[in-house]
């Protein structure tokens, strides 16, 4: 099985929401939300990867950052460990360079979306966090 190692971004705004992104580019998630990011090259930590994943995908600068969690999660095709990172600061507005649509949630709200199935314990750890 595919092993593959990501690095994901929670942004909150002024207003305590949370950024998804749709997935866009075919497969078998394609439709679905996430939180942005993306895989971890060789030699990258994490942070270097969201970093840079932020600027490709969001056209933002990633500021302040802190390590919320890690999980894996098995898909039936590939084993996903996934770091996710806490961004309370970043330069520019974030936008859809990939032609991905965005969306500003309330923690509350996010299972109204259909997020990616290793996102559900991110969710529940956000939603009581914000509670």
């Amino acid at each position: 099985m595919r092993r593959l190692r990501v690095a994901a971004g929670i942004l909150f705004d002024a207003r305590g929401r949370v950024l998804i992104a749709e997935r866009v580019g075919g497969g078998p998630f394609q439709g679905m939300w996430e939180f942005p990011g993306g895989k971890i090259g060789n030699g990258e930590s994490p942070e270097q990867a969201l970093a840079r994943e932020l600027a490709e995908e969001l056209g933002i600068e990633m500021g302040a950052v802190e390590r919320f969690m890690h999980l894996e999660h098995d898909y039936p095709d590939r084993s996903v460990s996934i770091h996710f990172f806490l961004v309370s600061a970043w330069k520019n507005d974030p936008a859809g360079l990939e032609g991905q649509a965005l969306c500003w949630v309330p923690p509350a709200s996010l299972g109204d979306h259909e997020l990616l199935p290793a996102d559900v314990p991110v969710i529940e750890a956000l939603q009581q966090m914000a509670s």
